[in-house]
């Protein structure tokens, strides 16, 4: 009988403990966490009047013609932990600072990064129709505090359309952001629209076990584990919204998707709101193939230039804006892929994998002949993989020097894609309709891409655990997983597996990105006025431009775009046609010295425990000295006349270089372009303001080690984790921060261009 009781007793005991876990797992022990509530406290109108004076001084002091116009600064990318990737990487495990919801972005625009305007961007395929109805109402909240007859803060509605396919070049499409222009339920979105694919974020979601387990890992986090586990549970409960039904027709609780951009431009203009479509993270080369190009977004109904009008050429993720000729893997005549050599510019990640695995071999005393071969095999297998990192047994991230790495881009993203970077973009033209050339014609901008609820974190180069991307592993038992191999298999490639890659794999993957985190760019507009309506009619005219962080100023104008009126001036942005060789004025002005700590407004609004919690006792707070800039420079490109035109050829990358006085008040200049009316072809200009050096989190990147010949000897980079880098770190390096205009495109004559 004691037997039986104790059996039975076991059992039940077995029942609840699998019950809890059960419960736990589906989120039915967590709480919902919600958007936040928003301060209410305006900033003074004498300071943003003081912002404006300080810029029309300078203005004015440039030879600027009396212009109503303003330069706003803004961020129209900013993740809260309403995204699935910025919440799981608020977790304990991962050394997270917690949950940051939407209430802490507005904060944050408005007292520490001080943001004329800001949007926000959470993931689609995380926003189920709870969390987006509490994302309008708090970004509605957010506007509602702002004084209405001269808005300090002017907010945006969006989300992200996150698509990616790693095993598929001709599947990938990237990210794109949807921003709205206005605020009301009628003139929004009922739901956000995600990328209906297998891959991407949605495949992030934890599986069960997991989900069960992880809140025993760490039992003192473990109402963390399960608050986030509702959330995944939130978002999985959602049904599928019919494919073939007009987004209008839908019901309302359905989660609603668009497999390609083609299908999400069609729903955008079918909901008839007035949005716009800005692509990012094309070059980024974490999750996307190398072979992935901007080529087959000109095809048929992939680009909507009513729609996508802007291109994000920096953020936190690094720079997208340059070309390179260099190729990760090569491919023979038949279309199988091989790994290309290493050339003085570049390191293929695949000819690192045949270096490791070669030095390991010979290191345990093998033939020389049989170690080529397994080198040779490595190799291969890395051109084939998705994930080269994959092949090699024993992750070892300084093994892995430069390799993949852009060695003379600004700032490049990780594992650069040229054919995703905005230069090759532009550079495009598509000739499927006979007599037709569609182009890319794209506005420049820049972001943060910051995944705490932190717009516009540029301003000032410090707390690197705070403002950048990187996700670290802190837990020591997590960070384990990549070092569990058995170092007897060190010399012998993996076989190659496309689909499953081990989680050891992408904790490294993610891992060797860190030092290629900055604190992220910024868009500016030249605005009529301090308003919604005219932010949006500056996008319009494409009279932006993006810069890596600090507030630069800039102007770019076409001084001749009428030769038999010289009064006429054309912005940066503008669409002109002409036959005349075309004159170019430009003027920047750097961005301004910042004093340490916050203004009194920002500290009186917030308080000094939430001051310290969301700015860390630091916001953008300048001084009346200016940073310099020292040159700048004028890029010329020349689009495709025909599919055969070699693109390196076409991209002029420096073509016009202007060096700059040493003087607080800006550099200017003025040019012409002798040979435009000779070429008798269409050509884009767009111009570099680039400051002097100055000090930045991850300036260095990898912090190569070269030989004379320009070798990365060793590597010494910053993580995110506290195991390999201390917190107080910042990985500080002098950089020269800049700003991109928007191009002016200038047409030979008029004719069928797209």
């Amino acid at each position: 009988m004691p037997i039986r009781k104790l059996a039975l007793g076991t059992l039940l005991l077995a029942v609840l403990a699998g019950l809890f876990l059960h419960l736990g797992a589906r989120g039915t022990l967590g709480k919902h966490q919600g958007p936040g509530s928003v301060n209410t406290t305006s900033v003074p109108q004498n300071i943003l009047a003081e912002r404006e004076a300080s810029q029309r001084t300078v203005a004015s002091k440039r030879g600027d013609p009396s212009s109503s116009k303003q330069i706003l600064f803004g961020d129209f990318h900013t993740h809260t932990t309403f995204s699935n990737d910025a919440y799981m990487a608020s977790l304990p495990m991962i050394g997270g600072l917690g949950t940051t919801p939407p209430a802490d972005a507005c904060d944050y625009a408005r007292y520490c990064s001080a943001l004329d305007f800001w949007s926000i961007n959470d993931h689609a395929v995380s926003l189920d129709q709870q969390r987006w109805q509490e994302t309008k109402d708090s970004i509605r909240a957010c506007q509602a505090s702002a004084e209405r007859t001269h808005p300090d803060l002017i907010s945006f509605i969006g989300f992200e359309w996150t698509q990616a396919n790693p095993l598929s070049g001709a599947q990938h499409y990237g990210h794109k952001n949807v921003i709205y222009r206005d605020l009301e339920d009628e003139q929004v979105a009922a739901r956000p629209i995600y990328a209906a694919t297998d891959t991407g974020l949605g495949s992030l979601n934890l599986p069960y076990a997991i989900r069960a387990l992880l809140p025993w890992a760490r039992w003192k986090d473990r109402q963390a584990y399960y608050d986030f586990n509702l959330y995944l549970q939130e978002m999985e409960d959602q049904t599928d919204c019919p494919a073939d039904m007009p987004s209008s027709d839908l019901d309302i609780s359905c989660k609603e998707g668009a497999e390609n951009p083609a299908v999400l431009y069609r729903k955008l203009r079918e909901a008839g709101h007035e949005s716009l479509v800005i692509p990012h993270g094309n070059a980024w080369g974490l999750y996307a193939p190398v072979d992935t190009s901007w080529d087959k977004q000109l095809n048929g109904a992939m680009h909507d230039q009513g729609l996508q009008t802007m291109i994000e050429v920096f953020s936190g993720h690094g720079n997208s804006e340059e070309y390179r000729s260099f190729e990760h893997v090569a491919y023979d005549d038949q279309g199988m892929p091989y790994c290309p050599e290493e050339s003085a510019d570049f390191l293929p990640r695949c000819v690192q994998v045949g270096n490791i695995m070669r030095a390991r071999c010979l290191a345990s005393g093998a033939d020389p002949a049989h170690c080529q071969a397994r080198a040779s095999e490595a190799m291969q297998m890395a051109a084939e993989s998705p994930v080269p990192l994959y092949t090699v047994p024993g992750f070892n991230l300084e093994q892995w020097l430069d390799a993949g790495q852009c060695k003379d881009c600004f700032s490049p993203a990780y594992n650069y894609i040229p054919k995703g970077s905005a230069q090759y973009a532009l550079a495009l033209g598509n000739f499927d309709v006979p007599g037709t050339i569609k182009r890319f014609r794209f506005g420049m901008m820049a972001a943060s891409d910051n995944h705490t609820a932190r717009p516009g974190t540029g301003y000032k180069e410090r707390d690197r655990r705070m403002l950048i991307e990187g996700m670290s592993m802190d837990d020591a038992q997590f960070r384990a997983l990549r070092r569990q191999e058995s170092i007897d298999s060190m010399s012998e490639p993996r076989e190659l597996d496309r689909q499953n890659m081990t989680m050891a794999a992408a904790i490294t993957h993610i891992e060797r990105q860190d030092p290629f985190f900055s604190t992220g760019g910024l868009m500016a507009v030249h605005s009529e006025q301090r308003s919604r309506v005219g932010i949006w009619d500056a996008i319009g005219r494409k009279e932006v431009y993006g810069t890596s962080g600090d507030r630069i100023l800039l102007w770019f104008d076409l001084l001749n775009p009428l030769a038999e009126d010289d009064s006429q001036i054309a912005a940066m942005g503008s669409e002109v046609a002409m036959q005349h060789n075309p004159s170019f004025r430009i003027r920047a002005v750097g961005a301004r010295k910042q004093n340490p700590g916050c203004p009194d407004h920002a500290s009186q609004a917030l308080g000094d425990q939430r001051l310290e919690q969301l700015c860390n006792n630091e916001c953008f707070n300048p001084s009346d000295q200016r940073k310099l800039i020292s040159r700048i420079e004028v890029i010329r490109i020349k689009p495709q006349l025909t599919r055969e035109e070699d693109v390196s050829a076409l991209i002029e990358d420096v073509w016009l270089s202007h060096e700059c006085p040493r003087d607080e008040s800006g550099c200017e200049f003025e040019f012409t372009d002798a040979e435009f009316s000779g070429s008798a072809r269409e050509t884009l200009y767009y111009v570099r303001a680039i400051q002097e050096p100055s000090e930045a989190i991850n300036g260095g990147q990898l912090r190569c080690e070269y030989d004379d010949q320009g070798k990365c000897l060793s590597v010494n980079f910053c993580s995110s984790s506290s195991l390999d880098t201390s917190r107080n770190d910042d990985c500080l390096a002098p950089v020269e921060e800049r700003a991109w205009s928007s191009p002016i495109f200038i047409d030979f004559e008029k004719g069928p261009t797209q």
